[in-house]
């Protein structure tokens, strides 16, 4: 898709369609003659499938079909790193192993008539055991949801461990990071338009990857990929939860070729909370061994991750969760086992940070552990162990090799913009005087690894001289085209709002991974600067050959066009440099026809941003009620580009980690029932239960790609979870509470109170 440009660098091109209403989502695309989609799906979370009568269905007004596994007879999803026993069926056949999951499917006329017809299919089943927790399905006699048991994959410690080896004071601890729900405001959705004659199809849908979901359709269907065409309209968030081909889009695109009819699919509120992947749902046992004058000399860890009932993807979460397990401390000795588990659950995937979260919330609530072990103040413990500025670039015992950082700049410049000192004399005032409200002050300083892989970046000055710039990545409100036609624009020396950024279409782009993993702006927008840099060497040296000059003195004079440094009436305007690149007889000899370059800019290693966050936060000791006061950040993401849009990016995150920290679970009973499987019963904090953000940053450039900028979008989201519930216990050390799982919710720090006694 491409969008109109608008003038102005700082401000967020994109936003004027968004809040005026007239941006298309999935959900506003009505291709003539669509028929509806209504997905019928297993009211419990373990059973098997005895019989499937669609018949009632069949008959209703309006119905064209109603299909199940059978009927359609396509493979199941890639099994990612999980076993192939345990890849997803698109449609369930003979067994649902979690509540939500698609039996079957019914088309017709009107979506009114599809979600009639989809409650009148009759399906029995016959209930099996359940398990919905992570431990429990590890254990002997555990309900198995797969022949081969519930183990997807799992990494041993080594053998001997020696990660405690000669440890004067060690913390243990179990740490629950709980399961999340992406939650993006627009549900999922997707409409397959059919082109019979040319064996081919396009599909809208909202997703962060359409090559990946390009290749997996066309996989399964068993088509050419080049004849699936993906296109990505407006998205209304994605979080992660949008990398992933889900089974719905390939079933939809299936039955467009099946009917050759234009087949349309958007899911309810309560559908994607339930269908949608979850994030997060992590166990962490953790032991830190230490000096008794605070040097940390080694860390040790168990991981079980909950895969949910397909952990394909979910396997990668734990690995991430590993490598980042040193933080941004100096820790000669790492072990990290890992075990991820499938249970009666929707399947979990990446969300904002995709296991770097887990890393640091694990690390950061130890480390506080350690400092009341020592009785060392948290601040204190962390500058004695630190990884110095003058080590980068620094490999740790994991394998993760940081590039560039100073965290202990960070950790003081948040430390003073809060009045750390103050606030400690506050503390300890209102301890004395035994208040009921009590203040509590918590520190995070996190290092996050991000980016990787390749990206593909086009420029092209087009004959009437204005600039089309083409990526690979595919946002969902980060401010790409922003950013990417303010970086063209200041290489040609042209207005941003002359140029026109293209993405998210196969068709329009020949290639690309997608926007996750906070690559965007690092790889993505290093392969569109350095494409906008040959180009512009291209017409300086066409400039030099019109203009008799040598290239080296050919300039940019902004708004003008390319003359001779020191005689802007030389300038010769990008209108006149493309009609000249085009005409064989007034290029250079040598040079190839149009002002135009393509790059697939390789990142050779990941970047690894950091910063840190502090938490200040009142506690009600009478009914466990927090109010957060303050939440500052320091964050550095290397080289900014777009200030507001970097703002924008950290105060989002925030948000979410506050969220993760005080608010949001996503919980299961016994039976497999979700608890909360709608916006009525998730407790998504909205704006006014957030303080307004104190935001500050450094900018520590890296070497490894030519804008110096690392990633920015996850940082918020890692920094702010472990600042806020460190906040929380801290507020409450002094009554005996060493630990609190999150979400911090006034009921769980009450309980934690009186537990303390």
């Amino acid at each position: 898709m491409t969008s109109p440009a608008a003038d102005g660098a700082a401000l967020r091109r994109e936003d004027p369609p968004l809040v005026t209403g007239s941006a298309h989502y999935t959900d506003d695309l009505a291709p003539p003659g669509a028929l509806h989609a209504v997905f019928v799906r297993a009211p419990l979370a373990h059973g098997r499938i005895l019989g499937i009568d669609p018949v009632p269905a069949a008959g209703l007004p309006g119905v064209a079909g109603v299909f199940t596994a059978a009927d359609l007879d396509l493979p199941p999803m890639p099994a990612g790193g999980a076993p192939e026993a345990m890849a997803r069926p698109v449609l369930a056949t003979d067994t649902v192993r979690f509540l939500g999951e698609a039996v079957a499917v019914v088309v017709a006329q009107t979506r009114a008539q599809a979600l009639d017809a989809a409650e009148a299919v009759e399906v029995d089943y016959e209930p099996l055991p359940v398990v919905t927790d992570p431990l429990a399905a590890l254990a002997g006699g555990a309900p198995p949801l797969f022949a081969g048991g519930n183990l997807a994959r799992e990494r041993r410690w080594p053998e001997p461990s020696r990660a405690l080896e000669g440890a004067e004071v060690v913390v243990r601890a179990r740490f629950v990071n709980q399961r999340l729900a992406a939650a993006p405001l627009e549900p999922s959705a997707s409409v397959a338009v059919p082109d019979p004659d040319h064996d081919a199809l396009v599909l809208y849908t909202p997703c962060q990857a359409p090559f990946w979901v390009r290749d997996t359709v066309a996989e399964l269907l068993g088509m050419d990929p080049e004849r699936v065409r993906v296109v990505v309209p407006a998205v209304g968030g994605a979080f992660g939860a949008r990398i992933v081909t889900y089974p719905e889009q390939v079933v939809v695109a299936a039955l467009a070729r099946r009917l050759g009819r234009p087949v349309r699919q958007v899911d309810g509120r309560s559908e994607t909370m339930l269908a949608m992947t979850h994030g997060r749902a992590q166990v962490q046992d953790v032991e830190v061994a230490a000096t008794r004058d605070g040097r940390i000399t080694g860390l040790r860890a168990l991981l079980v991750a909950d895969g949910g009932a397909y952990p394909g993807e979910a396997t990668a979460m734990p690995s991430s969760t590993r490598f980042m397990a040193s933080g941004v401390y100096r820790i000669p000795r790492i072990e990290v086992a890992w075990r991820c588990v499938a249970t009666n659950t929707a399947p979990v995937a990446a969300y904002r940070g995709a296991g770097r979260p887990e890393a640091t919330a694990m690390v950061e609530r130890a480390v506080d552990l350690l400092a009341a072990r020592l009785r060392l103040d948290p601040a204190e413990l962390r500058r004695r162990n630190l990884i110095p500025a003058r080590a980068m670039p620094y490999t740790t015992a994991t394998g993760a090799r940081y590039d560039s950082g100073d965290y202990a700049a960070a950790m003081d410049r948040v430390l003073e913009a809060a009045g750390y000192d103050q606030l400690r004399a506050e503390q300890a005032g209102r301890r004395e005087r035994g208040e009921v409200r009590q203040l509590g002050i918590g520190l995070s300083v996190y290092v996050e690894v991000t980016g990787f892989g390749s990206e593909y970046g086009e420029v092209v000055v087009e004959p009437g001289g204005r600039v089309t710039a083409r990526t690979g990545v595919s946002p969902h409100g980060q401010g790409h085209e922003t950013a990417f036609a303010q970086l063209v624009a200041a290489t040609l020396g042209v207005g941003p709002g002359q140029v026109t950024v293209v993405h998210s279409d196969t068709a329009a782009v020949p290639r690309g991974e997608g926007t996750m993993g906070s690559r965007s702006l690092q790889v993505g927008g290093s392969a569109v600067a350095e494409a906008a840099g040959q180009v512009l060497d291209k017409a300086r040296a066409l400039a030099a050959h019109l203009l008799e000059a040598p290239v080296e003195d050919v300039a940019v004079f902004p708004g003008e066009g390319l003359g001779v440094a020191g005689a802007p009436e030389t300038a010769l305007a990008w209108a006149e440099l493309s009609v000249a690149a085009a005409d064989p007889s007034r290029r250079p000899p040598g040079m190839d026809a149009g002002l135009q370059a393509a790059v697939d800019f390789e990142l050779e290693r990941s970047t690894f941003p950091f910063g840190a966050h502090l938490a200040v936060c009142e506690v009600d000791t009478q009914t466990g009620l927090v109010r957060l006061l303050r939440h500052l950040a320091v964050d550095d993401s290397g080289r900014i580009l777009n200030p507001v849009l970097a703002e924008g990016q950290v105060h989002g995150g925030i948000a979410q980690g506050i969220a993760q920290a005080l608010f949001e679970e996503v919980g299961y009973d016994e039976d497999g029932n979700c608890l909360n499987g709608n916006l009525s019963v998730y407790a998504m904090p909205a704006a006014a239960d957030l303080p307004a953000f104190e935001t500050l940053r450094t900018q520590t450039p890296t070497p490894l790609n030519p804008l110096g900028a690392k990633g920015i979008g996850e940082s918020g989201t890692i920094g702010a979870t472990p600042a806020v519930q460190n906040a929380v216990v801290d507020a409450l050390a002094h009554l005996g509470v060493t630990h609190i799982d999150m979400p911090l919710t006034p009921e769980r720090v009450w309980r934690a109170i009186a537990a303390a006694g």
